[in-house]
């Protein structure tokens, strides 16, 4: 097990009607002059921003509203809330949506700060030093940005997604009522699942030994969100499965299930390219991705794959032939997805075969190297060959 340094800054305030506290939660952190950042009109159709509005009103608070927040956020949209940010002296910004709002959030908090242009922290040629307070209403249960200290963010012009991670990413405060993601449409509540599934899973792939109590809490907690999901595609209602899969993609991506152990998150990159070029659901394009990553890195790592395979999808261990094991374990979870309406190739995905060769290149590479991944990394060249694994 590796050393590590773990703090969790976040409080959270979870349960029914938990967003009916912000004005007061707010208030006690000392904002003044509130920004909602939001994304489209369901938020304000539902009644949500209208009611945060009174409250943080009723607080004392002078507030600001920002909507237009969209799936793999886009930069445009960060500079029009830093610009707004200072010109309006705001000294908190509140998020109110899922992980592309918050995403966005983060980059605003972060640009309204810097004196440069925020995407040096996103092209790795500044730090985030300083930030402002900001928290989030979490509306659907899928990228664990409400308490990650990760932020992705793309940029319009040239379709580059790049990541951002610094402990100032996570917020001061998360109000996370269940209930507000009961209206989302089932592609999007699967799709969520699909993300959550692989923040677990990108931190379950460890090279590193001696790390059974985490494996077990990674274990445990996909067993849980894969029966949740199951129950709340069929019923959105369901308070409790919705309640399992709004704090399991929490703790998916606060490092909960991650600390003393190195994860991966090469699978993540190669999405983002997908998502960048088509503009799908990022939970989509890791439904394709990752079982192809799966299978690419099977020969290599075949005892981890089946221990996979047996623990979370209950395959019979093979120790003759472990590849065996975790071959189904493979299959299991492509069963699954397709099971929750998810794509598991790049046909389905709408991705084309010809663009295979750009995608592999704009692939975020380690510092000074042609590796993608921390913990089983590859090439550019390997990172080619997933894509044509999933052009099935």
């Amino acid at each position: 097990m590796k050393d590590f340094t773990y703090r969790l800054p976040t409080r959270f305030v979870f349960g029914h009607g938990a967003e009916k506290k912000a004005g007061e939660e707010l208030a006690a952190l000392g904002a003044t002059r509130v920004l909602i950042h939001y994304g489209g009109g369901s938020a304000v159709k539902s009644g949500l921003i209208g009611r945060l509005e009174e409250d943080l009103r009723a607080h004392g608070m002078t507030v600001l509203t920002l909507s237009g927040a969209k799936p793999n956020p886009r930069d445009d949209k960060v500079y029009e809330g830093i610009e707004l940010v200072r010109r309006e002296k705001i000294d908190f910004i509140l998020a109110v949506g899922g992980g592309s709002a918050i995403d966005s959030t983060k980059a605003i908090a972060h640009g309204a700060c810097y004196d440069g242009d925020f995407w040096d922290f996103f092209c790795g040629k500044a730090k985030v030093e300083r930030t402002m307070p900001f928290g989030c209403v979490l509306t659907t249960s899928a990228a664990g940005s409400e308490s990650s200290n990760s932020c992705v963010i793309m940029q319009e012009s040239t379709l580059i997604k790049r990541g951002l991670s610094t402990e100032l990413n996570r917020p001061l405060i998360a109000f996370m009522n269940p209930e507000l993601a009961m209206t989302v449409p089932k592609y999007q509540i699967a799709s969520g699942a699909t993300d959550i599934l692989a923040h677990i899973m990108e931190r379950y792939f460890t090279c590193e030994t001696e790390v059974d109590l985490t494996d077990r809490l990674c274990e445990a907690a996909m067993q849980a969100v894969i029966r949740a999901v199951r129950i709340a595609v069929k019923d959105p209602m369901n308070y409790d499965a919705q309640a399992q899969l709004m704090w399991g993609g929490t703790i998916a991506h606060n490092e909960t299930v991650g600390v003393g152990r190195v994860g991966d998150f090469g699978s993540h990159q190669l999405e983002h390219e997908l998502s960048a070029l088509y503009d799908v659901a990022h939970g989509a394009g890791l439904a394709v991705v990752f079982p192809a990553w799966m299978r690419f890195q099977m020969k290599r790592h075949p005892m981890r794959l089946a221990q996979f395979a047996n623990r979370v999808y209950n395959v019979p261990m093979n120790f003759e032939d472990p590849e065996e094991t975790a071959l189904r374990g493979i299959e299991a979870h492509e069963s699954f997805l397709r099971e929750i309406g998810m794509p598991v190739t790049m046909k389905e995905l709408g991705a084309r075969t010809e663009d295979i060769p750009k995608l592999a290149a704009k692939c975020k590479r380690n510092p000074g190297t042609d590796l993608i991944g921390r913990a089983w990394p590859i090439t550019g060249a390997e990172a080619e060959e997933i894509y044509r694994i999933a052009d099935r």
